[in-house]
């Protein structure tokens, strides 16, 4: 019986695509990126796993953490976010309850205020007109930084508290940032916490009125 013939090379000598897993090339952070992206928009920040993200883009685990340390910041470089959840997570958590509201905004002011609130308009102009990486910012914002802040603080409704916390963040952003509303606009860091601190505190922590309908 005579041995099948080897498979023409393809035209102009160029190697067979590689079948299975993606080397630990270029183009393997290019599909972690893409991968991430889906993963995220369909399953939010929490649902999303790093094992889901590598067998969704055809390599190991391991590649993730070799690219980008870990979800988080696989997160950060697949929406290309301005803040740090880490870095912000520790600054909120760290402190009494009665000061968090306080700790989220000069936060978040803190960082947003780098380079001159330039990488936070953009990011605001890019979700205005993507769902997905609306709804990438949504989780962001939720999952990363608030809830473990309403689950350690909040008295109840966490995910009611988180939403209103969130939409306060969001819209400040977009009024201080893209809109440049004065005198938000110009207003100094300090001005602005003093102001919107209250808000986001009675919204993590404080009464919220009752949700039964009137009879």
């Amino acid at each position: 019986m005579t041995e099948p013939s080897a498979p023409a090379p393809p035209p102009g000598g160029a190697p067979p695509r590689r079948r299975g897993r993606r080397s630990g090339g270029a183009d393997t952070r290019a599909g972690l990126l893409a991968a991430a992206r889906a993963e995220f928009a369909e399953r939010g920040f929490d649902g999303a796993t790093v094992r889901r993200i590598a067998e969704r883009a055809g390599v190991d685990p391991a590649m993730v953490n070799h690219w980008f340390g870990g979800k988080e910041k696989l997160f950060l470089s697949a929406l290309d976010l301005p803040v740090d959840p880490g870095t912000v997570r520790e600054l909120v958590l760290t402190g009494p309850g009665d000061g968090v509201g306080e700790r989220i905004v000069r936060g978040f002011l803190t960082v947003w205020d780098t380079g001159g609130g330039t990488a936070m308009a953009a990011l605001l102009r890019s979700v205005a007109g993507h769902d997905v990486a609306a709804r990438m910012l949504r989780e962001f914002v939720v999952g990363a930084i608030l809830r473990p802040v309403t689950g350690r603080w909040s008295p109840d409704r966490p995910d009611e508290r988180g939403a209103l916390v969130a939409s306060q963040l969001i819209g400040l952003g977009m009024m201080r940032y893209v809109v440049r509303l004065e005198p938000l606009a110009s207003a100094s860091r300090e001005e602005v916490v003093a102001t919107v601190a209250p808000t986001v505190q009675r919204y993590l922590t404080g009464n919220l009125g009752s949700t039964k309908p009137e009879v």
